[in-house]
């Protein structure tokens, strides 16, 4: 069986089923998908949304260096990643994992690594724009996303 391995970044939105659709066919020894998908939140109605930028080039690469480990690590058949970038407003898509396994476990397994992992340390930065039309800093990276990350070593 051939394992597939999508990663993209992209401006663009994407559509959540379509890209399940593609990772699942004709993978007759899929028995698990879990996906994951990523909103742009209100921060408590204060944000209108945020500004992703990334290292063209250096973002795919990481991506791509994770996906392999995670496919490895826990039997993956196939994983897709795609992470968005530029202005996104609140309740939109940012992050889509979507994991493909035999069992659930794996599947769960994959895309948490996967995600955990995206945050720390694909090269990727956030700005808020609160509705007051106001730009903040860039967002700091959390010791909660390190933590999370470091369960897996």
């Amino acid at each position: 069986m051939t394992i597939t391995l999508t990663i993209r970044v992209q401006r663009e939105d994407f559509d959540l089923q379509a890209e399940v659709d593609l990772l699942s066919k004709g993978k007759a020894g899929v028995g698990a998908i879990v996906t994951f998908s990523g909103l742009c939140r209100d921060e408590g109605g204060t944000l209108a949304s945020l500004e992703l930028e990334h290292y063209p080039g250096m973002a795919e690469a990481e991506m791509n260096r994770i996906g392999e480990l995670a496919i490895a690590r826990f039997g993956l058949l196939g994983l897709t990643a795609i992470h968005r970038y530029g202005k996104i407003a609140v309740g939109e898509n940012i992050v889509l994992v979507v994991a493909a396994a035999p069992h659930r476990q794996a599947a769960f397994d994959g895309a948490n690594f996967v995600m955990d992992f995206l945050k720390t340390a694909a090269p990727f930065w956030k700005k808020e724009h609160g509705k007051d039309g106001a730009a903040g800093d860039w967002v700091a990276a959390k010791d909660a996303d390190d933590a999370a990350r470091d369960k897996w070593k």
